[in-house]
């Protein structure tokens, strides 16, 4: 994208270095004021070219700057050189061009560290002195801006495979123009710190020319996708539901899903669970209709489907003999759209060969365990992410992969990201929420990408709206259904 911005604008590959640097410097500016000092380190490639042109930029704002840049290999790229020569002949920052000995500066608590060592480009781990600088940085009081990407962090967040793994930890990476696909995965979080994307007018022609399989979800696409109601409109056109789930000691689960179901706007909506959980469903939620099992404390009895526009399993479920047995045999039946969850799940991961029997039509939203139940351990969150991509596209299902960055995987292999959450979420019932939405989306008749597409979104913005009123500590599951209208009715501008 660089290099097609330079062909296409046109533009310099100086130039277009001093552009990213303006967006930089403009960003430090307006966290930091000129009494905060900055040691700024940069290394030999076009990073280190960005983080020398930073620290000339804030030179001139008179911010006090100190610079160190890491030559000892005597191969500047062109725009680092033109950029350290540009410092060279300022008298207002101190400059230190390392070419064998390093001599490191005193760091306070006050200083902030421009890291610009390595960018994206890296395709080898930090070793030797380098290694030892970034030990050097994470040791400092210090807080630390990475430019682009934290230096020893791949982009595709596909760690090296070397140990210890050395990286330079970030409380800030201000990421030129795209974010990075490591910036999505828990283990990097105490890497990347909080990041943000700055845009330096990249061709936007460029981007749009590149395929990509990982995509970031917008308020706009899903606003988009959402279907006006006709005025004449009544309970049959928007789908009936049928939800299995709840076992004894369970009913919690089938009550949270089925309320976020009735929030999410399906016509009807049916619950199939153990008769013991009956008196409570009835009172808890009593806009649904109920179906008793002949079993008293499981589900144990496969449902007649046929009337049902789309099936939720899994809230609840519990994972008895004869709940296993009721299961395996219940998807030779289903034809509809299916949303799997919870502990369908996981008794479909002790019997595997059934995934191959699963509807075309089905969403899986598993939580990352629950994934590995199916797909077999991970060793980071890329090799779990590209399993799951494989999965969804040899057994022809829609997985939502949920997180703090829910991946919304389609069988054709593409990967979207949801922004939307928080970490209050991470509560018991949370999954059956979400369960519940996407079923009463596939009722209605939205497809398997639509429905897990709106339904992930909807789902982490009712969250933020609980989080704001309730606060991230204090809030639950049924908090979340309970901010779902508030979404609803933020998504369709009402």
């Amino acid at each position: 994208m660089d290099q097609y911005t330079i062909e296409h604008e046109p533009i310099t590959s100086i130039e277009l270095m001093e552009r990213a640097a303006t967006a930089i410097a403009t960003e430090i500016m307006k966290r930091w004021d000129n009494n905060t000092p900055f040691v700024v380190f940069a290394g030999p490639g076009n990073n280190g070219g960005d983080a020398l042109a930073v620290a000339r930029l804030l030179a001139d704002k008179w911010y006090n700057v100190e610079v160190f840049l890491f030559n000892t290999s005597n191969k500047l790229s062109d725009d680092c050189t033109a950029n350290r020569d540009r410092l060279t002949t300022m008298d207002n920052i101190s400059f230190n061009e390392v070419t064998k000995q390093f001599t490191p500066p005193t760091l306070t608590d006050r200083h902030i560290i421009i890291d610009g060592l390595f960018g994206s480009g890296l395709n080898n781990p930090l070793s030797g002195g380098f290694a030892n600088l970034a030990k050097y940085i994470n040791a400092a009081p210090a807080k630390v801006i990475s430019i682009d990407i934290p230096s020893g962090l791949n982009g595709d967040g596909n760690r090296f495979d070397v140990f210890p793994n050395i990286f330079v930890k970030a409380n800030y990476t201000f990421s030129l123009q795209l974010p990075k696909l490591a910036f999505f995965f828990a283990e990097n979080e105490d890497v990347v710190g909080e990041w943000s994307v700055l845009d330096i007018g990249l061709s936007k022609e460029g981007m749009e020319s590149i395929d990509s399989d990982y995509s970031i979800l917008e308020e706009e696409q899903v606003k988009a996708l959402i279907k006006t109601r006709n005025k004449f409109a009544h309970k049959g056109d928007f789908g009936h539901a049928l939800l299995i789930a709840g076992s004894y000691g369970m009913a919690g689960a089938s009550i949270l899903s089925a309320r976020a179901c009735l929030r999410s706007g399906v016509g009807l909506l049916t619950v199939h669970t153990p008769l013991y959980n009956m008196p409570i469903l009835q009172t808890s939620v009593p806009e649904a209709m109920t179906e008793a099992d002949f079993d008293e404390f499981a589900f144990a009895n496969v449902v007649d489907v046929e009337n049902y526009q789309a099936i939720g399993i899994g809230p609840g479920l519990g994972q008895k003999e004869e709940t296993q047995i009721a299961l395996l045999q219940q998807i030779k039946h289903i034809q509809s759209p299916l949303v799997m969850d919870a502990d369908a799940l996981n008794i479909l991961s002790h019997h595997k060969e059934y995934l191959q029997n699963l509807p075309t039509e089905t969403i899986l939203t598993p939580h990352p365990k629950e994934l590995e139940r199916l797909i077999g351990r991970c060793t980071n969150s890329y090799e779990r992410l590209q399993k799951a991509i494989q999965l969804a596209a040899t057994i022809h299902v829609t997985i939502v992969l949920k997180g703090a960055y829910s991946a919304i995987i389609s069988p054709e292999g593409s990967c979207i990201f949801n922004p939307t959450g928080n970490p209050g979420m991470a509560t018991g019932g949370s999954g059956d929420v979400l369960t519940g939405i996407i079923l009463g989306l596939l009722a209605q008749g939205y497809s398997t990408a639509e429905s897990s597409i709106i339904g992930t979104y909807v789902h982490g913005m009712a969250g933020d709206i609980a989080a704001k009123q309730w606060g991230i500590i204090g809030m639950t599951a049924m908090n979340i259904v309970d901010a779902l209208p508030l979404a609803w009715k933020k998504l369709t501008n009402q």
